[in-house]
């Protein structure tokens, strides 16, 4: 079985991190994030991803590679980013899609571990066109709204509106299509959204919600990114993590932390060092950080090789980026973003 990932975008709401580091590829509990999608994916029998990409694609494929655990991974590049939907008819068009039998296309920021074996057979089940995979949310504001009958037929596809909503169910970025969907609905040569063009158009004829009260959080925005690593690091997510440390933290290989505090819910990336009487706390450092001595790192993102020099604090929220430095006894303030390579003072 194949998927289409879909994983072009620019991630700008996690910058600084991903003016370095594609978001597909943005270490999540010190792993690729995409690596969680694909075995998930791989759990539900897909042995083929063609991932569709754009923003820095070079750098996925080099870290992801041709194969992952048995699955084929194959690369659909955008020359110029062509939306949620304009992605699907470009890999029809160069012949990369069956050309017969369901398409499972899933959005590249979600983690998730719901049942996609059983939204699968619903969709054959219903005989839908399309079947939409729906997860209950407190706040819907971010998302496209989906109301449907007790059928499970969509009533409407409101995408992001303002207002009270008809239903907490929104969304969650993993669709099941016929390929008649493609050919009739998306045009080619052009940016399509399937939120705002494709979906309004099948309501009434054969879209579906498939819904399910699993794990599910799209990792789009600093905030959501820190609340997945600490539901993966206290096992709320499912994942195959190496073992945390009794405060639910991971040290990974040829890190230095004696005389350290490290935790809870922190991560500390491969050939690390962090000085003696520093604390990083719900916190997370990617690989190659340097932490000086009797400094503090709390509920922030280090990015790749900065650094934290001694006496050196960074407040709850602040991410620095890659290559980055703050000087000795200098102080990174709550929601501050430092680029990478940049000082502070």
């Amino acid at each position: 079985m194949e998927a289409v990932v879909l994983a072009g975008g620019e991630g700008t709401r996690l910058r600084p991190l991903t003016l370095t580091t594609p978001k597909p590829v943005m270490p999540l509990a010190g792993r690729p994030f995409l690596t969680f999608m694909l075995d998930w994916l791989a759990r539900h029998g897909v042995d083929d991803a063609l991932l569709a990409l754009g923003y820095k694609s070079e750098a996925v494929h080099a870290v992801l590679g041709e194969e992952r655990h048995g699955m084929r991974l194959r690369y659909l590049i955008e020359e110029e980013p062509l939306g949620t939907a304009g992605p699907l008819r470009l890999a029809a068009d160069e012949g990369l899609l069956a050309e017969s039998g369901p398409i499972l296309v899933v959005n590249g920021d979600c983690l998730t571990d719901f049942d996609l074996t059983a939204q699968l057979r619903q969709h054959e089940a219903t005989g839908a066109r399309g079947t939409i995979a729906l997860t209950a949310v407190d706040d819907t504001a971010s998302y496209g709204v989906v109301p449907t009958r007790e059928s499970g037929e969509v009533e409407e596809f409101l995408e992001k509106q303002p207002g009270p909503a008809p239903t907490n169910r929104i969304n969650a970025g993993t669709y099941v299509l016929d390929r008649s969907v493609v050919d009739d609905l998306i045009p080619s040569g052009r940016a399509v959204s399937i939120e705002r063009e494709v979906f309004p158009e099948l309501v009434g004829g054969g879209l579906y919600g498939y819904k399910f009260d699993a794990y599910w959080i799209d990792i789009g925005t600093p905030e959501r990114y820190m609340e997945a690593t600490f539901d993966l690091l206290t096992g709320h997510a499912q994942s195959e993590l190496p073992p945390r440390d009794e405060t639910d933290s991971l040290i990974y290989d040829a890190s230095i932390t004696g005389g350290a505090r490290i935790g809870p819910l922190s991560v500390v990336g491969r050939h690390c060092s962090v000085g003696s009487g520093s604390v990083v706390e719900r916190a997370v450092l990617h690989d190659d950080v340097r932490v000086g001595r009797d400094a503090s790192v709390v509920e922030a993102i280090i990015a790749e090789g900065a650094r934290v020099e001694d006496e050196a604090r960074v407040e709850p929220g602040a991410i620095i980026g890659a290559g980055a430095t703050v000087a000795a006894g200098g102080v990174v303030e709550s929601g501050a973003r430092i680029g990478p390579g940049e000082h502070v003072g």
